[in-house]
């Protein structure tokens, strides 16, 4: 009997600790990795969450920018970090699918971290210099047809999302291109609009400037849906059926993180993706907000790998370790 009550009191000694934990969380500053540079969409859609969460949870969360490796440098600091809830990790695309998909020994996998929320999704969009003979994305098709690896597409570097777009979209379209990679998005957009190359697969935000400054033409909306303003084809409409890819931006907490403490940011979450405010900022920037479940939104991530894993095998796409 005296066993049974020592059982009975550690299990209800677990269950108190566990209550005051969550009650108590956060009761210090919260560090947010972002594993890309300051000023991206990555980083613009960091520094908004960071400011809703602060509201609801009555902390300071800060945001810290970790470059390096397309993502892989900052994603591994958070997958190493203590799992109390005191460091969560900004996931994108490039971080967590092509990271997984492109490399026989990654530095994490998605069971390093517990997923928390997709926060938003922002539509990917192919753009080509501006003189450029095709008006429309079926007339594009058209000419990479007749000529095939006659034309160009930049991208950030071998590996990176806009190179794995680019990849896609030969698939998809039936076409090809010549790859060529630079040490980022800058230098790639910049040569496109000065014609060394001819074509650039992006997020909207980066390329809209220039689009409507008239030095770079939209062709194709990878996305569910045609960007409002602007007569710009999706790739299903060009029937390419599925090829809907879209950037997108989650939030990550260690793996082992305590049930208690996911729990309370599974539901501030809730309340981020709730509040019309924020709403509305996400919009402003170009993103549509999603606010997915933590199964959801790990299912998410572990198809999408799946998915591009096969892309890789299918393109012979090597990279170095």
């Amino acid at each position: 009997m005296n066993r049974w009550k020592a059982t009975l009191a550690a299990i209800a000694s677990c269950i108190l600790v566990g209550s005051a934990w969550a009650q108590a969380y956060p009761s210090r500053t919260i560090r947010l990795i972002v594993p890309f540079a300051a000023g991206g969409s990555t980083d613009i859609i960091a520094r908004l969450t960071a400011e809703q969460m602060r509201k609801e949870l009555g902390q300071t969360v800060v945001v810290e920018n970790v470059g390096g490796a397309a993502g892989a440098l900052g994603t591994a600091q958070g997958a190493a970090a203590a799992p109390d809830g005191y460091t969560l990790t900004v996931a994108t695309v490039s971080s967590m699918i092509v990271h997984a998909a492109t490399r026989s020994r990654p530095q994490y996998t998605l069971e390093s971290f517990a997923p928390i929320t997709n926060i938003a999704s922002m539509p990917n969009i192919l753009t080509v210099n501006a003189s450029f003979p095709a008006k429309n994305l079926t007339e594009f098709i058209k000419i990479l047809k007749e000529n095939p690896g006659k034309y160009t597409f930049a991208s950030s570097g071998i590996g990176s999302i806009n190179h794995m777009l680019g990849e896609s979209f030969q698939s998809e379209a039936g076409v090809k291109m010549v790859h060529v990679p630079y040490k980022g998005s800058g230098p790639a957009m910049q040569d496109v609009m000065g014609g060394q190359v001819n074509s650039l697969f992006d997020q909207f935000p980066s390329s809209k400037p220039y689009i409507d400054g008239g030095k770079l033409k939209a062709i194709g909306v990878i996305s569910p849906h045609r960007i409002p303003g602007y007569d710009v084809m999706t790739m299903e409409e060009a029937g390419m059926k599925g090829f809907t890819d879209e950037a997108w931006y989650g939030l990550l907490a260690p793996a082992k993180v305590p049930p208690e403490v996911l729990a309370k940011l599974s539901e501030t979450m809730k309340k981020v993706m709730a509040a019309p405010e924020f709403r509305a900022q996400i919009e402003k920037v170009g993103a549509r907000p999603v606010g997915n479940s933590p199964a959801e939104f790990t299912a998410q991530v572990r198809n999408e790998i799946a998915r591009m894993k096969r892309l890789v095998q299918e393109r012979q796409i090597k990279l170095d370790e």
